[in-house]
């Protein structure tokens, strides 16, 4: 028989978090690889409550996959005051207050430590049906980590962190979150320590978690991100005849705080003060305003200041519309803030689109490892408007040029290393020896 993977996924469809598309795809190449999968998320309503959802995307679920809802109380985010108990009306604080006692009381981790309890004997009782052979637990948030160790405890069932963000690593400070013999601390260091593999996002991140517990460096390993080629299909793009029309700048992913969005916006500006290409054309933003169900309303107001220089905002985006969305662009804005922890996911799906990338944000910033031999890049050196305005004018005169077609040709096919599956397959590979040996 396949072996059986359990996946602990508190973002999974149709969560619109980023993080889904991570998961979504490990299920999907585990499932490609010959593995039978059970998914363990939370339920639809708190996705409804706290991230909005992604209807398309949950229609994408792998149908080999078997789903497991838990119920996740999702009262923290609820907005609706008339939804409100009496105390928490009458004492928002001493209701937050109580709530953290009760959150934290099982797991270290505030608005989700709840989920423990409920999430690992679900774990327990899908173990007692169908013996599980694996467990992936995929972070934030940090309690997606609890059923894998729980059914180690009991039952040595190897388990894998895999880290999309960090616990204790502040990514935009580079220093220590929280003290080191915290309760959470301690709770990392001990599941990492009887974890089967460590994934982590990129080299910064792993290199940081390696010298904190160095014990368990050989078994921590990157797994980039990757990109779905079903969501860059070139046979979906648009030509990239640019005659006779405006030139389209686009952006795609979720907007928040530490981008340099007005560097960005006001750079975009002087582009087309500057160049009479430019001057034409638009800039089209896609994508959630922050990470919750309720849009920023502070980066909406930012995005409205520049309605007149041609930015537009478009809305949130399906996974299942990505494609169509970059078929809309002729180049592309790549906004981060400043961390050599921070790569982001939609830098692979830029790549592979072939189309001219700006990169505006700081050169520290690991998605420039990523990007670097790009035939189509246009990176800046520091983060101010001119040097922005200097890369957008480049990437759209590239975008127009007579060789567009070629450039963007070697673009895709230099690309293709960074395909997810591709990112994934050397661990499947291990986890499956692992497994097998462990079976004979």
């Amino acid at each position: 028989m396949s072996p059986h993977l359990l996946y602990v996924a508190w973002g999974f469809p149709p969560s619109r978090g980023a993080g889904m598309y991570r998961a979504l795809a490990t299920v999907a190449a585990f499932i490609d690889a010959g593995w039978r999968v059970t998914v363990l998320t939370a339920d639809r309503e708190a996705f409804e409550t706290l991230t909005g959802v992604d209807v398309e995307a949950e229609a994408s679920i792998p149908t080999a996959a078997t789903v497991v809802r838990v119920p996740f109380d999702a009262r923290r985010g609820e907005r609706d005051l008339a939804r409100w108990s009496r105390l928490r009306m009458s004492s928002p604080l001493l209701w937050s207050g109580l709530r953290l006692v009760v959150e934290t009381a099982r797991f270290p981790e505030p608005g989700y430590g709840h989920w423990a309890r409920p999430i690992a004997a679900e774990a327990r009782a899908i173990h007692r049906r169908d013996p599980i052979d694996l467990v992936i637990g995929t972070a934030n948030p940090n309690v997606d980590f609890v059923p894998g160790a729980a059914l180690h405890r009991t039952a040595r069932v190897p388990y894998v962190m895999d880290y999309r963000d960090t616990w204790h690593l502040d990514m935009y400070a580079d220093r220590r979150r929280g003290a080191r013999w915290s309760r959470s601390a301690r709770r990392e260091r001990r599941l990492q320590r009887r974890a089967r593999e460590l994934w982590f996002v990129n080299d910064a991140i792993r290199e940081w978690h390696a010298r904190e517990l160095p014990s368990a460096a050989g078994r921590m390993h990157v797994v980039q991100n990757g990109y779905d080629p079903a969501f860059v299909d070139p046979a979906v793009l648009r030509a990239t005849d640019t005659q006779g029309r405006p030139l389209t700048l686009g952006y795609l992913g979720t907007i928040y705080g530490p981008m340099p969005m007005r560097e960005t916006l006001d750079g975009w500006r002087r582009a087309r003060e500057r160049s009479p290409l430019v001057a034409d054309a638009r800039f089209v933003i896609r994508g959630r305003l922050g990470h919750y169900s309720t849009p920023d309303a502070a980066m909406a107001a930012l995005i409205d200041e520049y309605a007149d220089d041609g930015v537009v905002y478009g809305g949130p985006v399906s996974k299942a519309d990505v494609a169509g969305v970059y078929a809309e662009f002729d180049a592309l804005a790549l906004i981060l803030g400043r961390s050599r922890y921070i790569t982001s996911g939609k830098v692979f799906e830029y790549a592979a689109t072939g189309l001219p990338v700006v990169s505006a944000h700081h050169p520290e910033t690991a998605s420039t490892r990523v990007l670097q031999g790009h035939p189509a890049w246009f990176p800046i050196e520091r983060v101010d408007s001119e040097t922005v305005a200097d890369a957008i004018i480049a990437a759209l005169q590239a975008a127009a040029a007579p060789d567009a077609p070629d450039r963007r040709a070697a673009a895709q096919r230099w690309a293709e290393h960074l395909e997810r599956d591709r990112q994934l397959a050397p661990r499947i590979q291990a986890l499956r020896a692992h497994v097998d040996g462990a079976r004979s």
